[in-house]
């Protein structure tokens, strides 16, 4: 699949864009502070309808106005398809094929997306927050269900944290509406933990050998999930859901006296093993950055192997971390398959075909044109 076309209107520094791309690589050059990751951006919202750089949707609606639109046209397999997505300070308004979508989780996965930026470098070396989202936001996009599950245990998740500070702050007695909320945590809870041991060891399956080639054949990469509550990826959904009840009784009343919830997958985390060795505390710069790469290479072949189609590719600036053999390893990858956006101040010292055969843009204060 690829974008052609993509058009912004109030969105970040851009009052009107309209840009047509081809199915292959587009550099976007220009200084800092010009709008390079406005774009690639805009893309990764328009298919993910959340931004990786904000939590804050208002920072996506240009100075002063109402709402941002994304407007784009993506080319599959099957035809072209028409999606939209307006952002206005009461939410978020989603159409896909001009139909107006009931719940962002039906929206989201008509796109795929694969973003690598700075950040991702800190994957392995980033807090456990990182790793979490990037498990939810890589399942979330081929499997509608796990964000629909996602959606549901986030709320549960809140009302649950406040009603343990009601009984924290003796503002309730009764715990009954506790029990409640618990069961129905814990039923989310074991579906999300079952979905991510799953989806992990089908990335690592793709990571594996990617990691070698990557490392000229001295490394072996490993992928843990580490939960926070003692469940294993044999034990079925009921025994899941047996360990947390027998977790949760002990900890009720340090949960009560804390006043939020102790355990779950938004506590648990994400661990890589190299050659045995936890990269995150004995593994080098590089040994670090060569499994963020492989990771979202992986994530590539992932994606295209459950929907049958690749994704889009996103590099934000992460070209210049790189040194020249993983930039190339990165580039010789994607070639001829993958239709990827590339920011980046200048192109000078990457010496490479497929930036040579690329579609050139430059962008100067919210104004982007076509050079090549």
């Amino acid at each position: 699949m690829y974008i052609e076309h993509l058009l912004l209107k109030n969105y970040r520094n851009y009052e009107n864009l309209e840009v047509e791309f081809e199915n292959k690589v587009n550099v976007i050059l220009g200084e800092n502070a010009q709008g390079k990751t406005n774009v690639m951006e805009s893309i990764y919202v328009l298919a993910m309808a959340k931004s990786h750089r904000t939590s804050n949707d208002k920072d996506l609606i240009y100075w002063d106005e109402e709402y941002a639109k994304i407007e784009g046209r993506v080319k599959k397999s099957n035809g072209s398809l028409p999606m939209q997505l307006v952002v206005s300070k009461k939410g978020k308004k989603a159409k896909c094929n001009h139909i107006e979508q009931q719940k962002l989780s039906q929206y989201v996965g008509n796109m795929n997306v694969v973003m690598f930026a700075p950040e991702d470098l800190h994957l392995v070396k980033g807090s456990p927050q990182v790793r979490r989202r990037f498990i939810d936001m890589e399942i979330g996009q081929v499997s509608p269900v796990y964000l629909h599950d996602m959606g549901q245990y986030q709320k549960i998740l809140q009302q649950r944290n406040h009603y343990l500070k009601m009984l924290q702050i003796k503002k309730q007695q009764d715990e009954t509406m506790l029990e409640v909320l618990t069961e129905q945590f814990i039923q989310t809870a074991a579906k999300i933990i079952s979905k991510r041991f799953q989806f992990l060891r089908l990335l690592e399956s793709w990571a594996i050998p990617i990691h070698e080639g990557i490392s000229r054949g001295l490394e072996t990469l490993k992928i843990e999930y580490k939960p926070s509550v003692d469940v294993s990826e044999e034990q079925d959904l009921s025994k899941m859901v047996e360990v947390f009840q027998d977790k949760f009784v002990k900890m009720k009343s340090r949960e009560i006296d804390r006043g939020v919830t102790l355990f779950g997958p938004h506590r648990d985390d994400l661990l890589f093993f190299v050659n045995g060795r936890d990269v995150q505390t004995f593994g080098s710069q590089g040994q670090q950055r060569t499994t963020a790469l492989s990771l979202k290479l992986a994530e590539i072949e992932l994606i295209h192997s459950e929907i049958g189609e690749y994704p889009i590719l996103l590099l934000d600036d992460v070209l210049s971390e790189l040194d020249d053999y993983r930039q190339s390893h990165l580039l010789n990858t994607i070639q001829g398959k993958v239709q990827t956006f590339v920011t980046t101040t200048s192109v000078d010292g990457i010496d490479h075909q497929t930036l040579k055969e690329a579609s050139t843009f430059r962008v100067e204060s919210g104004v982007m044109r076509k050079l090549q």
